[in-house]
């Protein structure tokens, strides 16, 4: 059990996702490996598989749209998915503080 008054402590500084256009961090980019048969997003000190959603999710960062705009986005492409706008802001948050996007 925490206790209320007791401070979070995170490995890493947590930074939150801003309101404006959201784009792949520098040295990041998305690339699909025949071998592993997935999308996997490439930047300077590594790799990570990505899953399906996720891969969708970054690929539409273009470095204009906003998490809102992208999560609408991303609804108008899947109607039959209902409102993911607060899956999609999540992992947006999630990519945001390991520093995928920017």
């Amino acid at each position: 059990m925490s206790e209320p008054d007791k401070k979070i402590e995170y490995a890493t500084e947590y930074k939150p996702l801003h309101d404006g256009p959201i784009r792949l961090a520098r040295g990041h980019r998305i690339q699909y490996e025949t071998v592993q048969g997935c999308d996997v997003l490439l930047y300077p000190e590594g790799v990570v598989q990505l899953s399906e959603s996720a891969a969708m999710i970054l690929k539409t960062v273009d470095g204009q749209k906003s998490a809102t705009e992208i999560a609408a986005a991303l609804m108008a492409q899947f109607p039959e998915a209902g409102d993911i706008s607060g899956d999609v802001k999540s992992f947006l948050e999630v990519a945001h503080a390991r520093g995928w996007i920017a």
